[in-house]
């Protein structure tokens, strides 16, 4: 064995073991390898910062994924430095498509005709509400603007479930068919 096959064996035995010093002079000796690849590949320094720390910390955490008898750290630390690199160039990539996509859609306006049906038909809804028995208008609101079940409402109003179902229904058919004898939503 070579010095450096030598050291790569001690080195890769004393990561296993949980000795940091091992990972600093791992560091010291590849940090600006694996830098200057992650540079050279993404052209973004803060991203190849992030790429060199996230290649460290697989070597520490992950120390036995590197097999000193199948080749060189060097060599294993700049595959997964330049592995890394291209995902994130990769990501980038897309990102950048679909926020040029997004960025390309044509903004809907809105139809004025539906917009003055949806309030007409809004205001219409709250005054055929306000004609209804109050038990029936208390349960309706409670529901639909207070956003309580059904379950909800007869605790609030503390009547039994079947009776705020009941009122709700009955309630809701009433404004039905006061709007349906306004007209209102039938202008398709």
């Amino acid at each position: 064995m070579t010095a450096a096959t030598e050291w790569e064996h001690d080195v890769h035995r004393r990561l296993i073991s949980g000795d940091q010093d091992a990972l600093g002079e791992c560091y010291d000796q590849f940090s600006s390898f694996v830098y200057g690849l992650s540079q050279r590949v993404i052209g973004d320094r803060r991203a190849a910062e992030d790429i060199t720390q996230d290649v460290f910390l697989y070597l520490w955490e992950r120390a036995d994924a590197f097999d000193p008898d199948r080749g060189g750290l060097r060599t294993w630390l700049g595959t997964l430095a330049h592995r890394r690199s291209v995902d994130y160039v990769r990501r980038e990539e897309a990102r950048r498509r679909r926020t040029e996509r997004v960025g390309n859609e044509a903004p809907t306006t809105p139809d004025v005709e539906e917009m003055a049906v949806a309030i007409v038909t809004a205001e219409r809804v709250r005054a055929a509400l306000e004609t209804l028995p109050t038990e029936q208008r208390d349960a309706i609101h409670l529901a639909y603007f207070g956003g309580k079940t059904y379950r909800e409402v007869a605790v609030v109003l503390n009547i039994p479930e079947g009776t705020a179902k009941s009122r709700m229904r009955l309630g809701l058919a009433r404004i039905a068919s006061v709007l349906e004898q306004e007209g209102v939503g039938q202008w398709a």
